[in-house]
């Protein structure tokens, strides 16, 4: 007994002496304990049934990593997820870095803020984490961490290609599972990949290019004291190498969110209880620093103004940035030198002014204007703006040629493994056979179809509300909706079939659990009266006080469960209530208002209003007189409407069409006629993008009043000056069309001709095929041809023309194999880069170039019409 005692004295010591040599998961106690009060104020704040599984966590170096992500966690990650999905993802992280042979090597700033924490963007989270690890681990083995890098881009392009698509953000596993995303998608699927072996890895994006239009994201990966930028799921032989090196170049603004607070050497842009921003514009172009003064009303500084920097991008001036000024009324930024519109803003006075970047050293706003001044006029005069980008000066990386051809190989290679597995999605005629009248669902869902079909046979007795609950859903809901949404929707009782608000993320079913929470009484209450569901609300769900947080929309349930949301995620847990008790309810597209259904009318939802009533509106009309050059403006691609409210600025959000095909919102079909607003003060931004890449743009601010129309003039800046030639082309240069060598000559005949260089599988020419798509009509009315050359062979078997629409009927395909035609083009145009891609020029057959346009550009459709209409 006595030896047994013993026995149990020493475990006991050996167990007190463990705890109290594990290793604390932040070595620095400053940092820790800063940690600690995050998390305490997190605690408290959210509400404790969601913190104290965390407590139980025996391991001081997990439970300390938990608390880590808690205290910076948005408010949906906590309420939505379970703590224990979120301790798995820390313990693969701490699995990584003990198995990989660099994981220790990584500091502990770099692995708490770039590897530990799951999420990337605002995607929904899954477990990708424990499924790449898996998957990727033996795959690096023995590699350096540089090489590593360049491995997983190619495990990941094996996966996923680009493909456009809405701007809500897939997860890893479903980019994965319809094996195409957007650069936002794959360069969180890369991201995830990377931090999944423990590379610290960010996502990296520039919100709204300068020189054109659209955005685009990529990753920056960091090994052995060094960051690296690479093309998520576009490989290449080395790193600091992609497509986007030109234009990045010519970017103003470059960020990320880095998680947590991040004391690192960035440029910090914003502070938050959730993220660190910070500016890494140095690292891709030049740039230059301006210091901003705010002054209020009275000529004194105003402290804590909000300062929204805004790039010209998609006809309007986007915020792409935010800051606030100190208590003597000052900010500064560090960005590209180009222009932007700086909009400054404090208790809804506000002013703005252009800042050019490497021209202005200090710009002073005044806030003079507000509600009050504005309603005196109709219309104010246009403001005409010449809005300039940033010089190309890219850097790029050496490639050897035997790098390039091996990369080539590899890209086939993987291509190959791709689209075996898409094959496998099915066609039109297989999902006509499984269900004609569902077949554009099933083809639609991709990887998907199991369930969407599965669906289908479950619910065919109830084949009408089936069908109707799929069509009110988008592509890239059919993509990756699992089944138990579909159940929650169709069983529940509730006529209201659509589960989705706007671009939120739906993970858990809410519509039973709604019918399970609120008594009949009180749901047919709210039937008839849904003002009284508007008061339920404003009395029972709180908004976090912390308004710079993170919005990451919450679902319904979390909201339900915690009382405590943001005022996007309250307005979407309003809209899901209101329709799980069938009572017809929305979020205004263009408006983002929250509105209910009674007796035949929208009424607005005002949470902070006694009264739920509609609000006044009034009319505005568009003059326009259709040019040769440009007969029908379309909204986002030549003007957009912004409202002004409280100082600060809300874009009218028009229907836009499909993406990268063309429709939606014009002059003609929308604003000839007169198109109601609300009454308020609104600004009309107007653009001609030139081919350098700089704007025409003009700004208006006017009003709507109640009951009356505002009748303006939708004024198109135009550059006058004639096609001139510019450069010259040799018209009987070879290049291999069908086995042969061929002219040009022989193939266009005489006249004048449009001829692409292209890089197959690169964003630039998959965005330079589409537009030229939406031209198509234009193209065939000219008559004349279109000759596309490819790089290579293997690049020729890859192109595959439905992937971009209706291209052009005159269009000759052919390769450039010894790459003399690129050669001799970028040489008489001077080029600075002959290898980036793609290039279009307008020749004729005269060895005369009329038009030359080189790498990323949106628009080029437009552009080369212009062109034509021109000759």
């Amino acid at each position: 007994m006595k030896r047994l005692a013993n026995i149990l004295i020493l475990l006991s010591f050996s167990v007190l002496l463990s705890a109290q040599t594990d290793a604390h998961f932040i070595a620095d106690k400053a940092i820790r304990d800063k940690v600690s009060v995050a998390f305490a104020e997190k605690r408290q704040l959210v509400g404790e049934q969601f913190f104290t599984d965390i407590d139980k966590i025996s391991d001081r170096t997990e439970r300390e990593a938990m608390q880590f992500i808690y205290a910076y966690m948005a408010l949906a990650d906590i309420t939505d997820y379970t703590s224990a999905y979120h301790l798995a993802q820390v313990r693969a992280s701490l699995q990584a870095r003990e198995e990989l042979p660099w994981g220790h090597s990584v500091p502990d700033l770099l692995f708490r803020h770039f590897v530990l924490p799951v999420r990337v963007n605002n995607e929904a989270l899954d477990s990708s984490r424990v499924v790449f690890f898996r998957e990727l681990k033996e795959r690096v083995r023995g590699m350096s961490m540089q090489q590593a890098i360049l491995e997983v881009n190619h495990w990941c392009h094996e996966r996923v290609t680009y493909q456009p698509s809405d701007a809500r953000t897939s997860s890893p596993l479903n980019t994965i599972k319809t094996g195409t995303g957007r650069c936002g998608e794959e360069s969180t699927f890369t991201v995830a990949a990377l931090r999944s072996i423990g590379i610290p890895a960010r996502q990296v994006y520039t919100p709204r290019w300068a020189h054109t239009d659209d955005n685009h994201a990529w990753v920056e990966a960091w090994a052995d004291g060094t960051w690296y930028f690479l093309g998520a799921c576009e490989p290449e032989p080395v790193l600091n190498l992609g497509w986007f090196n030109a234009p990045a170049s010519r970017a103003m603004l470059m960020h990320t969110r880095v998680f947590g607070d991040y004391d690192g050497p960035e440029e910090v842009v914003l502070r938050t209880s959730n993220f660190t921003e910070v500016n890494l514009i140095d690292n891709y172009a030049a740039t230059s620093r301006i210091d901003f003064l705010v002054l209020d009303r009275k000529g004194q500084p105003a402290a804590g103004a909000r300062v929204d920097f805004k790039i010209y991008n998609y006809a309007e001036f986007c915020t792409v940035v935010t800051k606030y000024t100190d208590p003597n009324g000052r900010t500064f930024l560090t960005a590209g030198r180009g222009d932007m519109l700086v909009w400054a803003s404090k208790d809804g006075d506000y002013g703005y002014s252009k800042a050019s970047f490497g021209t202005d050293k200090t710009v002073t706003l005044r806030l003079e204007r507000n509600a009050t001044t504005d309603l005196t006029q109709t219309s104010y005069p246009k403001e005409e703006l010449t809005i300039v980008p940033p010089k190309e000066s890219a850097n790029l990386p050496a490639v050897s040629a035997a790098q390039k051809a091996e990369n080539d190989r590899r890209l086939a290679y993987e291509d190959s493994l791709r689209n075996a597995y898409t094959a496998t999605f099915l066609s039109e005629a297989q999902a006509r056979e499984i269900n004609p009248k569902a077949a554009e669902f099933l083809v639609k869902s991709r990887g998907n179809h199991a369930t969407i079909e599965a669906f289908l046979k479950k619910y065919s007795a109830s084949e009408d509300r089936a069908l109707a609950l799929l069509a009110t859903l988008s592509d890239k809901d059919l993509r990756d909706m699992p089944m138990e949404i579909l159940d929650d929707q169709m069983l529940a009782t509730s006529s209201q079939l659509s589960p989705r608000v706007e671009n939120e993320m739906i993970i858990l079913p809410f519509k039973r659990y709604f019918e399970g929470q609120i008594s009949p009484s009180d749901a047919a209450k709210y039937r008839k009266n849904p003002a009284k569901l508007v008061e339920w609300t404003q009395r029972n769900i709180r908004l976090n006080p912390d308004t710079k947080a993170m919005r990451i929309a919450q679902t319904p349930v979390g909201t339900w469960r915690s009382r405590l949301t943001d005022s996007r995620s309250r307005d979407i847990f309003f809209v899901d209530l209101a329709r799980s008790l069938d009572i017809e309810a929305r979020k205004d597209p263009v408006t983002s208002k929250v509105q209910y259904r009674q007796d035949g009318q929208w009424i607005d939802v005002n949470f902070d209003a006694a009264e739920q009533k509609s609000a006044p509106q009034g009319r505005i009309v568009l003059r326009y007189e259709p040019t040769k050059l440009l007969d029908n403006p379309n909204y986002y691609s030549h003007f957009t409407l912004t409202r002004i409210e409280n100082g600060r600025t809300q874009l009218m959000n028009f229907e836009e069409g499909q993406v990268d095909m063309g429709g939606g919102t014009s002059w003609m079909s929308t604003f000839r006629d007169g198109a109601n607003l609300d009454t308020g003060t609104y600004l009309l931004t107007t653009g001609t993008r030139l081919a350098n890449g700089s704007v025409l743009a003009t700004n208006q601010i006017f009003n709507i009043y109640e009951g009356k129309t505002t009748t303006l003039d939708l004024t198109m800046s135009q550059n006058d000056d004639e096609v001139s030639v510019i450069g010259q082309f040799d018209s009987e240069s070879l290049f291999d069309k069908d086995g042969r060598r061929v002219s040009l000559l022989s193939q266009t005949g005489r006249g004048y001709y449009v001829l692409g260089l292209v890089g197959i599988g690169q964003e630039p020419t998959n965005h330079a095929l589409r537009d030229i798509a939406k031209a198509h009509k234009n193209l065939d009315d000219w008559g004349r041809p279109m000759v596309i050359l490819f790089e290579n062979e293997q690049a020729a078997q890859r192109f595959a023309s439905e992937n971009y629409g209706q291209l052009p009927r005159n269009l000759i395909l052919g390769i450039d194999s010894d790459g003399h035609i690129r050669q001799q083009v970028a040489a008489q145009m001077k080029l600075d880069n002959p290898s980036q891609l793609p290039i279009f020029i307008i020749a004729d057959t005269f060895n005369r170039v009329v038009f030359c346009q080189q790498g990323y550009t949106i628009g080029l459709g437009e552009q080369l019409k212009k062109t034509i209409d021109k000759l």
